[in-house]
């Protein structure tokens, strides 16, 4: 019999994204793909309804909006609340997993932003070569 921490381990290295069929594969597109990691982080920050989402996310159409939020919504990652009011009100959250998620995008958001002027260089001299040939 497996003790709990060797279930865990088991359980832990189950699912594997470099495989074709793996699920994981699909939900890690739908965070790492350019609308659902903005829309991860955009309600990192709070709460937010469609349109304050689609403003904060510069540049994502409205039905982008709308594919990404099903997708994060059926991922689990993303709590969809309608109200009952007339207009109808629906504003959208992240849930525990999707706080998870949205911590460690923000951490790789941080540092990228934090190191674009390295980036910018290397793309300088990167282009540099390429257009010297």
């Amino acid at each position: 019999m497996e003790t709990s921490q060797e279930f865990t381990q088991a359980r832990e290295f189950s699912y594997d994204v470099f495989a074709r069929a793996c699920p994981s594969r699909g939900t890690l597109e739908h965070v790492t793909g350019r609308w659902g990691g903005l829309t991860l982080c955009a309600l990192h920050e709070r709460t937010l309804r469609f349109n304050e989402l689609r403003r904060r996310v510069d540049g994502v159409s409205e039905k982008m909006l709308s594919q990404t939020l099903h997708a994060l919504e059926r991922d689990g990652l993303v709590h969809r609340e309608a109200q009952p009011t007339n207009p109808p009100r629906v504003d959208y959250e992240l849930t525990p997993l999707g706080h998870d998620v949205a911590e460690r995008l923000m951490s790789l958001v941080c540092l990228v932003e934090g190191r674009m002027d390295e980036v910018l260089a290397a793309r300088e001299r990167y282009d540099a070569v390429r257009g010297a040939r």
